[in-house]
């Protein structure tokens, strides 16, 4: 098989699933394997973007990040089927407002920094069979020390209510990244933590207020298309960094 193998978590909804919509409609050489811990949520998922006719073609997996053996049976599938994989997008994520402090970091910090720690771990080997293998990892611009320390940039001014759970976990992702980088770069791995902007998510919740970001939030398909250019080559420049689609941001 000469397909570009792509693995998307999370890729049933929001930021995932509108990659995985750019990425199918792109090129005929793309596969992407959609996963999500719901196998029944991916299939729709996956039955909604087959019923365009897209260029290239799809699969659904069922992968939990927070679940061993489910991320093991998943690599152990990509194995069989592929062989190996091509660029895999860490993307699976939560948020939480809960009142329980602990709770509400253990969730966010266990879904958003240890999952894609194991997930990238359990399918480097595959990515290094690649001869142009990509890991990226879907983070925030909430999440930038630069940005969250500068008094004249929004992302300070943000009131964050319980503590900032969420920010706090992508910006332990970005270390995550950067540590992937440094060990792996000789390798040929091209690692990236990228920003998809402000867009639609049910991260925010499940009111249409929360996902539309109380009307604000733009369309995660402006995040898919960045995504698109970072797997065909176009920010290989930026290798290694925190990367929105108009630059870098500072970790």
């Amino acid at each position: 098989m000469n397909s570009t193998i792509i693995l998307i978590t999370g890729a049933n909804s929001g930021v995932g699933y509108a990659t995985t919509k750019v990425l199918v409609s792109a090129s005929k050489d793309f596969h992407i394997i959609m996963t999500s811990r719901s196998l029944t949520k991916v299939k729709t998922a996956m039955a909604e973007l087959e019923a365009s006719k897209p260029a290239g073609s799809l699969s659904a997996l069922e992968l939990d990040v927070t679940d061993q053996q489910s991320v093991d049976t998943a690599v152990a599938h990509v194995t069989s089927q592929y062989g190996h994989l091509d660029v895999l997008i860490n993307n699976a994520a939560i948020g939480s407002r809960g009142p329980d402090v602990m709770k509400r970091f253990q969730d966010c910090l266990t879904t958003n920094v240890i999952g894609p720690a194991v997930v990238a771990a359990a399918f480097r080997p595959l990515l290094l069979k690649s001869s142009n293998p990509y890991s990226l990892f879907v983070s925030s611009g909430a999440a930038s020390m630069g940005k969250a320390s500068d008094p004249t940039d929004a992302v300070y001014k943000v009131n964050i209510p319980n503590g900032g759970a969420y920010r706090v976990s992508k910006a332990a992702l970005n270390m995550l990244v950067l540590q992937e980088w440094i060990k792996y770069a000789e390798t040929g791995l091209k690692v990236f933590a990228v920003c998809p902007g402000f867009v639609r998510s049910n991260l925010r919740g499940k009111s249409e207020e929360e996902v539309s970001g109380w009307g604000q939030a733009g369309d995660p398909v402006v995040a898919g298309e960045m995504i698109l250019g970072i797997v065909k080559g176009e920010r290989n420049a930026d290798v290694g960094k925190f990367v929105w689609k108009d630059g870098v941001y500072a970790w």
